[in-house]
């Protein structure tokens, strides 16, 4: 299993809504607003590392509210 996290900016006030939409993803398991220089987090686990790039650049980075991302994959599980 991959675990990886998606550092999400946000081009929207509505970052709750944007919360929902993401955690619908099939292999999201959750999603936080989070203060700082990124809108929210995102934790994504599924079997493997091409998987990982399909949610996040494929889904997650498609979403019109989305203006930038970041992805870091867990090296500890």
């Amino acid at each position: 299993m991959v675990v990886a996290y998606a550092l999400v900016e946000a081009d929207t006030s509505d970052t709750s809504g944007l919360v929902a939409e993401v955690t619908d993803i099939e292999g999201v398991k959750g999603a936080h607003v989070v203060a700082g220089d990124i809108d929210l987090i995102a934790q994504v686990e599924v079997p493997n590392p091409g998987s990982v790039s399909q949610i996040i650049t494929g889904e997650i980075a498609a979403f019109d509210a989305v203006a930038d991302t970041e992805t870091y994959m867990s090296m500890d599980k």
